[in-house]
């Protein structure tokens, strides 16, 4: 099976300052999971563990299949036109030709022909987004991870970002995990959400989403998970103390 995740018992220690503590959490094949949790509570740090760039101080981690990142700040290479930002993920495949297609099936699939040969300072934030998720999602990738990918992108825009992901993954469906400040975001695009406490990053509370992707903002299940998130924060009991 590829496209799964396990955390077992992980730690994550840097010197004096521990940032995760005895963490388990499986994700398996197909599942959308979103990361929620207060600020600087290890959030990006168990999503650099799970793409591998960072190992953990005590348990271990499972992957099967092959992980492909989206970041907050797109990485499209300036000097390089949207055809080939795409290319560079598909680097593995030898003939030219089957590269060209497979560029070409990727701009359908993100709504984006007719700029294929422009260059990245051309493009909108949100084309730009579109083409850093298309460049992931080339070469059979089994598991995206999701840095935020949408927070320097305007409300309007996050929305059709939304759609445009929710989307792409019912046509390429893929393993998925999220790390998101946006409990509105996390609420619409996940199957599950697991709510972090504060650093050391412990899970706090999961909540499941049983309505199929995609999902409305005004949907009755995305409206009362979002009030139970805020509740798993303490947000609300926060502010009804001020």
């Amino acid at each position: 099976m590829t496209g799964r995740l396990e955390l077992t018992n992980v730690s994550v220690a840097f010197e004096a300052i521990e940032v995760i503590r005895n963490l388990s959490l499986t994700i398996p094949e197909g599942e959308f999971v979103a990361i929620v949790g207060p600020s600087g509570c290890g959030k990006t740090t168990l999503l650099n563990l799970l793409a591998g760039f960072e190992r953990p101080s005590a348990g271990s981690i499972g992957c099967q299949g092959r992980v492909r990142m989206v970041y907050q700040e797109d990485g499209l290479f300036p000097w390089a036109t949207v055809t080939e930002n795409i290319e560079l993920g598909l680097r593995h495949i030898a003939d030219r030709r089957e590269r060209k297609r497979q560029v070409g099936e990727l701009l359908k699939i993100i709504h984006i022909e007719g700029f294929e040969h422009h260059y990245p300072r051309q493009l909108s934030g949100g084309m730009r987004q579109r083409v850093e998720l298309a460049r992931a999602l080339a070469g059979g990738s089994d598991i995206l991870l999701l840095d935020e990918p949408f927070s320097a992108l305007d409300y309007l825009t996050r929305l059709r970002m939304r759609s445009e992901l929710a989307r792409v993954l019912r046509e390429m469906p893929r393993t998925a995990v999220l790390v998101t400040h946006d409990i509105e975001e996390a609420a619409q695009l996940a199957d599950r959400i697991v709510v972090l406490t504060a650093r050391p990053a412990r899970i706090r509370r999961q909540f499941t989403i049983s309505t199929p992707r995609p999902r409305e903002l005004t949907n009755p299940e995305v409206v009362d998970t979002m009030g139970r998130i805020l509740d798993a924060l303490d947000i609300q009991g926060a502010a009804g103390r001020n």
